[in-house]
């Protein structure tokens, strides 16, 4: 864990850790770039976001979170960007919106 490839990079997986103990953010790196699953979190405790990267790039289902915990935001990144439906959601977990990107 939190290891340094021969180049110096971070490589393999990682955790982060706030002040209070609390998890911060969990993940892999492969040559100093996040790759794959990554998690990260609010001081409380509770999760900022979940999703995966490839090559340090947003690919895949996100998920983001409000403080409370409740969902936010969920859908899918194609290469950084927005990609289908993704549902917003107010802080009461009630949605707001749904909108569809190309």
């Amino acid at each position: 864990m939190n290891q340094l490839n021969e180049k110096g990079e971070r490589h393999g997986y990682w955790e982060k850790y706030y002040p209070n103990g609390n998890l911060w953010s969990k993940g892999n790196y492969v040559n100093g770039e996040r790759h794959g699953y990554w998690e990260d979190y609010y001081p409380n405790g509770n999760p900022r976001y979940k999703g995966n990267y490839i090559n340090d790039i947003l690919h895949g289902p996100w998920e983001f979170y409000w403080k409370n915990g409740n969902p936010w935001y969920k859908g899918h990144f194609i290469n950084d960007s927005l990609n289908g439906y993704w549902e917003i959601y107010n802080e009461d977990c009630s949605l707001r919106l749904k909108e569809f990107y190309l």
